[in-house]
This record gives structure tokens, C-alpha cells and sequence, in this order.
């Protein structure tokens, strides 16, 4: 009696077992348990006669475990074919971003130049801030092609949250489609933040990218914030929280929603509930190391037909208020006497970044790769006082050129400078260590500021 099979199995079987002399070997069958479960086996049939009759021997191998193990393999497979093909994606846009960020500086710096040497009444003037704007713009979406790197190099500032959801909100609601509606619930007032630009940006996109996957008919994202104190009884129950002054980023869906075991898993690098080749379930674990090294903490709230929300809380900027008034108020850029090594092989880059040095009083010296800088070093007749180097060049690295010069001068002091944000930098050892870096495209600000305060240090 062949009562676990389907009348069409049982069927199968006879006809197989006739075929083949009255033996089956190794016909593997999806079957259906009295409990109602699915399960595979390998079924084998073996005629025998005894005392003159035939019976027929049969022996069904349970695989399901295999089957399922089989089937988790060929997940990881893909899921690391994707990371694999993320990781080219993310070099060639490094690449691109390099070249990219080179002329971005070019049109702030050079705009900024003509700025300052504008009268406050000019007609142009207005014209002249949209150029600089429009670099500024460039510059975040170079940040945007690189929200996938997890290398970066940190670059912390005070930042208000509000402003950064109101610049990325279009963006947003390009990326979410049509079927779903982008909302906002800022708190006015709302506390500044100590982070990285680039990276919360990255935070808020990976979110709101999974929160559009988890409605795939449409419905609603909400992305809010507010001022919260964490005391020691509410960072109790959340023993990753930070405690005192906190600000509060939600995104809310009213998807799918999560059970507790999927909750429980939902940080871990490779988890997905996507279908194969739909994510590399690496976002939220991305998501989960930006706000760690943040210094912040991330929960998710969510049951099963409900939505989800992701509560991220970052620790206020203690100095927010005096450093907004402070970066607000314009300021004579500060100046030095300083010598200066200056390797850059982007002659545009080189030139502009020469003329600003000089303009505030350094003394500069200018080289096109790393070769000339260490002849220009030798035959310089007084110590240099700081190496300001890019470092992807021809020949030989910035690194390389530091590491020569301060064999003959150890205390000399340096700054490296790139519009490469990934791997290029880590290749070249520069997040090994206290190492002072300038990303590209950097402000004429930013460049002065940056190379009085490694002098001063």
C-alpha cells in the first residue's frame, strides 16, 4: 500500500517499477506527511520472492535536510555574487568619483576665489553663488554614487538631520515610486548631531529602500525626528542606547512587517527576506556599522501585517549651537608663513590649490609627481614644514612620497588629499593609523583651516 503517495505517484511507481524488471532505484518524490508537511524522499523498490511468492521490498530515504542545505547553498551563492558584483561596481565608481571630485574642487575653489574679490553689490553675485551651489550639489551626489562603499573616510561634522531629510526628500520620493507616499514629521528646533554627511545619507536611503520593498502595492513611509533624553531607565531597556541628550530618526512602513525571529536577525550581514537576486542582504547591516561608529544605536519595531519602524538614536552635539553660529558668521581664512610641499599630478587641482596657499602667505613649493617632489626636496635649502600630497598618482603613491621624505625629516608633517572615498584609500594604507586627510572637493576654508591646524598641532 502506497498510501503517502498521490494516486498519480502510486501510478508513477507501478509503471516504473514494471518498466524496469521490478526494481526502482533512487526516484525521488516530494511527499506529503499525515501531519501535512512537504517533505523529499529518495524511494527504492525491490521485488523478492519468498516461498514462491513475490513481494516487493521498498525503502524511502528522507532528504529533505539535504534538499534544504542544497537550496541555502545556492542562496550564498548568489547572495556572494552580488557582493562580489557590488564591490566592481563600487571600484569603477571610486574611479569615477576621483576624476569627478578633481574638477569639482576646481569649480568651488576658483568660484569661491571670485567671490571674495567681488563687490557685495555686484550683479553677478547671485549668479556666481548658484555656480557654487551647483558644485556643492555635485559634490553630495558624488557621495550618493558612493553610498554602497563602506570604507570611507570618516569626515564627522555638525549636521541637522532636518536639513539633511529636506535635501534628500526629492531624491526619495524618485526612488520609492509613484504607489507610495514620502511624509515627513520633523520637530522644529531640532538638536544637531555629530556625523558624517556622506554616511547618515546612506543610513537614510538603505532605510527607505527596504521600507518601499516591503510594500510592493504601495502604501506609506514616514520619516520622522525629534529631541529625546535618554535616562538611565529607558537606556536600560535599550542597553545599546546612548544615554542623555539624544536626537531621534524613524522610518515607519505600513508593509509587510516582521516577525520576532526575523527581528532578531535582521542586522546580520547576508539575512534577506527578498527573493534571490532581489538585495545582497548587506543594507541593514550596513545601516546597523554607520550608526555603531556613530556612537549611536538603532531598534526596530514590528509585528506581522503591521509595518515596521526603525528608531535610530544619535547623541546631540553638545556644541551644536555655538559651532551653527560660529560657521554661519564669515571669517578671514587662516593664514601661515609656512613652507609647503605641494605633489599633485592634476595640473588644474595643483595650480588652484597653490594659489590659495599663497594668497594666505604660505610659501609653496610644486611638484607633478612624486619623483620631482623628492628632487624639489633636496635641493631645497630649508626644512619643509608640511607635505600636502594626493594620494593616487602615477609611479609612486602619496604614501610612498611621505614615507621617503620623512625618512630624511621625521618631523615633517602631512596631509593627504583624494577624491577617492573606498578601497583606493585603504589600498594605500591611509586608515591604518592617525593619518590627517583632505577629500575632494574641498572649500578654500576647508583647506586653510585644515593645514593651519596640522602645522599648529
Amino acid at each position: 500500500q502506497l498510501e503517502i503517495f498521490t494516486p498519480q505517484q502510486r501510478a508513477e511507481i507501478r509503471a516504473r517499477v514494471a518498466a524496469q524488471g521490478g526494481t526502482l532505484r533512487d526516484a525521488e518524490l516530494l511527499i506529503r506527511t499525515k501531519a501535512g508537511e512537504m517533505r523529499h524522499v529518495l524511494f527504492s523498490v525491490e521485488t523478492v520472492e519468498i516461498e514462491a511468492d513475490a513481494y516487493a521490498l521498498s525503502l524511502a530515504l528522507d532528504i529533505t535536510d539535504r534538499r534544504r542545505a542544497e537550496a541555502q547553498q545556492a542562496v550564498l551563492e548568489e547572495q556572494l555574487r552580488q557582493a562580489q558584483k557590488m564591490e566592481s561596481i563600487g571600484r569603477l565608481a571610486g574611479g569615477v568619483a576621483h576624476d569627478f571630485n578633481n574638477q569639482l574642487t576646481i569649480i568651488q575653489i576658483y568660484g569661491e576665489l571670485m567671490r571674495a574679490k567681488m563687490a557685495a553689490g555686484d550683479p553677478l553675485l547671485p549668479k556666481l553663488d548658484q555656480i557654487i551651489q551647483a558644485g556643492q550639489h555635485a559634490a553630495g551626489l558624488t557621495r550618493q554614487l558612493l553610498a554602497f562603499s563602506r570604507k570611507q573616510v570618516l569626515a564627522p561634522v555638525i549636521l541637522n538631520l532636518n536639513e539633511l531629510v529636506a535635501q534628500l526628500q526629492k531624491m526619495l520620493g524618485r526612488l520609492i515610486g509613484e504607489d507610495i507616499l514620502l511624509a515627513t514629521m520633523l520637530q522644529p528646533d531640532l538638536w544637531s548631531v555629530t556625523a558624517d554627511p556622506g554616511q547618515i545619507e546612506q543610513v537614510i536611503m538603505n532605510l527607505v529602500l527596504n521600507a518601499r520593498d516591503a510594500m510592493p502595492t504601495g502604501g506609506m513611509v514616514t520619516i520622522e525626528t525629534s529631541n529625546v533624553f535618554l535616562d538611565e531607565d529607558t537606556a536600560g531597556v535599550h542597553l545599546d542606547a546612548p544615554h542623555g541628550p539624544c536626537v531621534m530618526l524613524a522610518v515607519t512602513d505600513t508593509g509587510y512587517g516582521m516577525d520576532e525571529a526575523t527581528q532578531q536577525q535582521i542586522f546580520e550581514p547576508f539575512f534577506t527576506t527578498k527573493q534571490v537576486g532581489k538585495g545582497t542582504g548587506l543594507g541593514l547591516a550596513i545601516v546597523h556599522g554607520i550608526i555603531k561608529q556613530s556612537e549611536g544605536a538603532i531598534f526596530v519595531y514590528s509585528e506581522p501585517g503591521q509595518g515596521s519602524t526603525f528608531k535610530i538614536y544619535l547623541p546631540a552635539s553638545a556644541q551644536a549651537a555655538g559651532a551653527e553660529a560660529a560657521g554661519k558668521a564669515r571669517a578671514a581664512l587662516p593664514r601661515g608663513s609656512e613652507t609647503i610641499l605641494l605633489v599633485e599630478d592634476e595640473t588644474a587641482v595643483r595650480e588652484l590649490v597653490h594659489l590659495t596657499l599663497q594668497e594666505i602667505g604660505y610659501d609653496v613649493l610644486e611638484a607633478r609627481n612624486g619623483r620631482e617632489a623628492l628632487a624639489l626636496a633636496a635641493q631645497h635649502p630649508r626644512p619643509i614644514d608640511l607635505l600636502l600630497t594626493d594620494v593616487v598618482m602615477p609611479e609612486m603613491s602619496g604614501r610612498e612620497v611621505a614615507q621617503r621624505l620623512k625618512a630624511r625629516q621625521p618631523a615633517l608633517k602631512v596631509i593627504f588629499m583624494s577624491g577617492y572615498m573606498d578601497d583606493a584609500v585603504v589600498r594605500h594604507g591611509l586608515l591604518l593609523g592617525q593619518v590627517q586627510f583632505l577629500s575632494k572637493p574641498f572649500a578654500r576654508s576647508a583647506l586653510a583651516t585644515k593645514v593651519r591646524e596640522v602645522l599648529d598641532g
